[in-house]
């Protein structure tokens, strides 16, 4: 374990050595005193043409990945219904990867005005939505197709 040497100096003038005085309220100096704005008109704030341009056409790619997601996680069904086992599970995830680059070029093409701080929106909007709606819409598809084909599940 170090040791550490106390650090001895003399006290600072005028002070008696202790560390826990307060300062007193007098000596903090006067600071000017504003008032406080309050905004007086009855009319909305103006918002940024381009902003909510920009912001119509992002929301427009998160709907669009979303319907993506959920039509091609029904068309994986069909699509990959010969192959079999580990092939079909791969299959389903690179056209899941290209369906989705397909919808950055579509992105792409609409022209979005982002600053280069926003480019990577292009590809980051509803990503994680597209990828789970894909994954569920593929699920309970194959499960509602397949249903009557296994003797121990449930039978309608």
């Amino acid at each position: 374990m170090a040791k550490f040497k106390k650090k001895k100096s003399a006290p600072m003038p005028g002070s008696d050595g202790s560390k826990d005085k307060i300062a007193d309220i007098n000596d903090i100096p006067e600071t000017e005193k504003s008032e406080p704005i309050t905004n007086n008109s009855k009319d909305p704030p103006i918002i940024n043409a381009a902003t909510n341009e920009k912001n119509k056409k992002l929301s427009t790619l998160f709907w669009m990945r979303i319907g993506l997601g959920i039509i091609a996680g029904i068309a994986t069904t069909f699509i990959f219904e010969d192959i079999e086992g580990e092939e079909r599970r791969w299959a389903s995830i690179v056209f899941m990867i290209i369906v989705f680059f397909a919808s950055i070029i579509v992105a792409k093409k609409m022209n979005m005005q982002l600053p280069s701080s926003d480019r990577k929106k292009i590809v980051t909007q509803g990503i994680g939505s597209y990828v789970f709606l894909y994954l569920f819409a593929w699920i309970v598809s194959y499960t509602l197709t397949h249903l009557g084909d296994i003797s121990t599940g449930i039978n309608l």
